[in-house]
């Protein structure tokens, strides 16, 4: 009898369970107005359950959200889709160097740094965004993070990363991402980090004489930053850009059929001399192009240390190659 008591119970207990997985929802909705489930983003994200096993959407309604928004680890397969690009933005000022508030922060730091600054901080696996702004609004203050992602496989469409210095931060060497049909911009080292990155079909735009990108690929892994079918543009702003430079040694970075505008430099590439930590990272770099075009990709005055790949070589760039990993991750990229 006893048994059948406790077999009664494990029964109602599961139910209770099962029910309050089913009231779950795999689509919320976030609107300022007060039409949606919740008000702010960060709300709807921490309803989501901890390491679902489904993907759960997001729905973000047109508006101005000053957040500064992080989707923590155990917040997986989330989706944010807001309702256009241009009117669905979030937005936040913080930048190096800015005093934190209350005092200190969880490191015992009295200051941001680079590391802190973000306005969207994703360190949960599957994370998908689309039809946002993303934008750190500090202004040319430092570095200032508009997209901090940690997350592996990570995938950005028709979204708009706007700042200045240090706009995206593509970090940690064990993370893929993939940008699609996305706009961004900024001015120093605007795309840097350790992922292994595509920019498909991207438009990226300089605002100063500066550097693009600034990869710190850890030493051994395949791939860095790949840029396909994109285009670099500018204006009256700048007329000095370089591809990129070497944040750390064996940094890798490949531009391959996108247009390339007259602000990029013949050289192409620096080797970011001056680092006493690290005084000869051209040594070890990666740095190649394929077939681009325009007036700033003429090859002939290139830098010494950068490559020019055959077409043997650059039948390894794609999106699903370079992404692909030991889980051969597929993310369902219209390359």
């Amino acid at each position: 009898m006893k048994t059948l008591c406790l077999f009664i119970v494990g029964l109602l207990l599961s139910g209770c369970l099962f029910a309050q997985e089913a009231v779950r929802p795999k689509e919320l909705t976030v609107a300022q107005d007060g039409s949606g489930n919740y008000k702010t983003i960060q709300e709807a994200v921490n309803a989501v359950r901890d390491l679902g096993q489904w993907r759960v959407t997001i729905h973000i309604k047109k508006g101005i959200y000053h957040e500064k928004l992080v989707i923590p680890s155990w917040k997986t397969k989330i989706s944010l889709i807001g309702e256009s690009a241009e009117n669905t933005i979030i937005t936040n000022s913080d930048y190096s160097g800015k005093a934190v508030p209350g005092g200190k922060d969880a490191f015992g730091n009295a200051k941001m740094s680079t590391y802190t600054s973000y306005t969207l901080l994703v360190q949960g696996n599957d994370f998908m965004a689309e039809n946002l702004t993303i934008e750190n609004a500090a202004g040319r203050v430092g570095q200032a993070v508009a997209l901090h992602v940690e997350g592996d496989r990570c995938v950005i469409r028709k979204c708009r990363l706007l700042g200045n210095q240090d706009t995206l931060y593509a970090a940690t060497g064990n993370s893929r991402q993939l940008y699609e049909d996305c706009y961004m911009e900024g001015t120093t080292d605007f795309l840097f980090g350790e992922a292994t990155v595509v920019f498909n079909r991207c438009t990226i735009k300089s605002l100063l004489n500066s550097y693009i990108t600034a990869a710190a690929t850890p030493q051994g892994q395949a791939f860095g930053f790949v840029l396909l079918n994109c285009k670099l543009i500018t204006d009256s702003a700048a007329n000095k850009v370089f591809l990129g430079r070497p944040w750390r040694p064996y940094a890798k970075t490949v531009f391959i059929n996108t247009e390339m505008g007259s602000h990029i430099v013949p050289q192409g590439w620096n080797p970011w001399k001056g680092d006493a930590m690290f005084p000869d990272k051209e040594k070890t770099t990666y740095y190649a192009e394929y077939q681009n075009f325009g007036p700033g990709a003429k090859t002939g005055e290139r830098v010494s240390w950068s490559k020019q790949l055959t077409a043997r070589e650059a039948r390894q760039y794609t999106v699903k190659n370079v992404l692909a990993g030991k889980d051969n991750w597929q993310p369902g990229s219209t390359e």
